[in-house]
């Protein structure tokens, strides 16, 4: 049913990419990857041909001298010397090569993957050996891309290989009547080219791999929308666990503001909406301090409570009315109410039969 809670519809959340990026879920199109390793090792037997054919010359010239100058001992006392130096020569000859294809690949998939190092997509997992999910993979749409790519690879490869093979033919009858140094000057030019021309041709190829990997993620990356509900509740925690704790907090807050009322001097009401209640201890307070406040049956209980301790009740509305919306409960209140107060608690001392407080 389209647009149905099990439909992956929605992008997917920060939290959801941080948790598949640990599990080593990135995009990453191999592609890029395999063409930037592949310039790179353009660029580097272009650059380090001339140093390649100087170290097999050396090599070369080296056994033509030793061929010339056979110990008693004959070929085997100076193979350990014709071994290393072909080592030392195969060393000089690939090192360039080998250092900036590594090199390359390196820096084309972390610069994908942002520096990502995760062992969790190398574990072995039983889905990856179970037949029937081996069996749908086969035939998923990323299976047929990818046999696609294969096929759109191995025609160019295929198609250049035959324009190499076409044109050293061509030049074959030239290459009998030139000098050695400058075939092979030449043959290496025509094989580097073809190398230039795959990498150009793989270009192509990995630019559109590069977005179909890119929407390929994002669209299996999508979650549904009770997915993102429960992630919700895992981080915020459920809302109504939330709610009954919020409320717990209210009535223990509240108990203990009703435990202050007995504390109280007064009373103020409104007469059944608000409530709020007064202390002033000359040598405590700096200022009437209010103790507790309440709305509708919270200031009715205010008001009970008050009576049953023996804490006077006065009525007035503006006044109430005031210093619930402007006062806060263990806070003295507001400047502005400083006279009308003192009217009210020199009222209360002297119907009490007590002085009026002073510092």
């Amino acid at each position: 049913m389209p647009g149905g809670s099990g439909e992956k519809t929605e992008k997917a959340t920060p939290k959801k990419r941080r948790d598949e990026r640990k599990k080593g879920n990135v995009m990453m199109s191999r592609d890029v990857v395999a063409v930037v390793t592949l310039l790179a090792s353009y660029a580097a037997l272009r650059f380090g041909l001339p140093m390649m054919a100087d170290a097999l010359s050396q090599f070369t010239q080296y056994i033509i001298s030793l061929t010339g100058s056979v110990p008693t001992g004959g070929v085997n006392a100076i193979m350990p010397q014709i071994s290393s130096q072909s080592v030392m020569t195969l060393t000089r000859s690939v090192a360039l090569p080998l250092l900036a294809t590594v090199l390359a690949a390196t820096v084309a998939t972390f610069a994908q993957t942002k520096l990502l190092v995760s062992f969790e997509s190398i574990k072995p997992k039983f889905s990856k050996l179970n037949p029937l999910t081996g069996i749908k993979n086969l035939f998923s749409l990323k299976s047929l891309i990818e046999v696609l790519k294969g096929t759109i690879k191995i025609t160019i490869l295929l198609v250049l290989i035959y324009m190499f093979v076409r044109d050293s033919l061509i030049h074959f009858s030239q290459f009998l009547s030139t000098d050695l140094s400058v075939t092979t000057n030449d043959m290496k030019d025509m094989a580097l080219t073809m190398l230039l021309k795959i990498g150009a041709a793989f270009i192509v190829v990995s630019f559109f791999d590069y977005l179909y990997q890119w929407w390929d993620f994002e669209r299996n990356m999508r979650m549904t929308k009770e997915e993102i509900k429960e992630e919700y509740k895992q981080v915020e925690g459920d809302p109504k666990i939330k709610a009954k704790i919020k409320e717990a907090q209210r009535k223990m807050s509240q108990s203990r503001m009703m435990q202050a009322v007995p504390t109280a001097d007064v009373v103020i009401r409104n007469p059944t909406h608000f409530a709020v209640a007064l202390r002033y201890k000359p040598k405590k307070d700096i200022a009437p301090m209010v103790v507790a406040k309440g709305q509708d049956e919270l200031a009715l209980r205010i008001v009970k409570v008050a009576e049953e301790s023996g804490v006077a009740v006065m009525e007035n509305k503006p006044l109430a009315r005031a210093l619930y919306a402007e006062a806060e409960i263990g806070k003295p209140i507001p400047y502005e109410h400083y006279g009308a107060v003192a009217e009210v608690l020199v009222y209360i001392y002297k119907l009490n039969n007590k002085l009026p407080p002073t510092k």
